[in-house]
């Protein structure tokens, strides 16, 4: 069971790896770059000083990285204890996909630490803001989907990877963002 899941995650992942062309491979890389994000940070950091005032969103940027240390601690965790090989690094596949970056990253990617953090700030922002701007959502989840893809469409991740991935950080997100919500009726009252 388990050996023909793996394989149909390789053969998806050359489906959607092989879909690329060199038209979008700029776009992806820019998707897939950390830094691309920033953007987004400083919204978020912006919508919330407006909606919770300079203590709670102090508060809540602790809250977050705090989530992100987690979060990337389990995926080295997963990423090192489970061993399993990117795509660039498995000989069942490198000589049939496309590497987009330059280079491919680590030996391991199970699972994806970029699909995992992202899917936890747009989950956790999501819960967190919603209330008032409902739009949040769906642009930050729509924007996890995407970095999410991303890995996959660049060559360094298998779809598998990415929904695990995207699993914990959905975890993670809506646990932080619960943990945030106890600690502000606490200390409100």
């Amino acid at each position: 069971m388990l050996e023909e899941l793996l394989n149909f995650d390789k053969e998806l992942f050359l489906l959607l790896n092989n879909l690329g062309t060199s038209t979008w491979d700029g776009f992806w890389l820019f998707v897939t770059n950390k830094f691309s994000s920033i953007p987004i940070y400083l919204v978020l950091l912006a919508v919330s000083f407006q909606q919770l005032g300079l203590k709670k969103t102090i508060i809540l940027v602790l809250a977050a990285v705090l989530m992100i240390i987690v979060t990337n601690g389990l995926t080295d965790f997963f990423k090192y204890g489970i061993g399993r090989l990117r795509p660039c690094h498995d000989t069942s596949v490198n000589q049939l996909m496309r590497l987009v970056k330059s280079y491919c990253g680590g030996q391991f990617g199970y699972f994806s630490g970029h699909a995992s953090n992202t899917m936890a700030v747009a989950v956790f922002f999501s819960i967190l803001l919603n209330q008032r701007y409902k739009f949040i959502p769906i642009i930050l989840l729509s924007w996890a989907f995407f970095v999410g893809y991303s890995r996959i469409y660049i060559g360094v991740h298998f779809p598998l990877d990415v929904f695990s991935g995207m699993l914990v950080g959905l975890f993670f997100g809506w646990l932080f963002a619960k943990l945030y919500t106890i600690k502000l009726i606490k200390y409100t009252l």
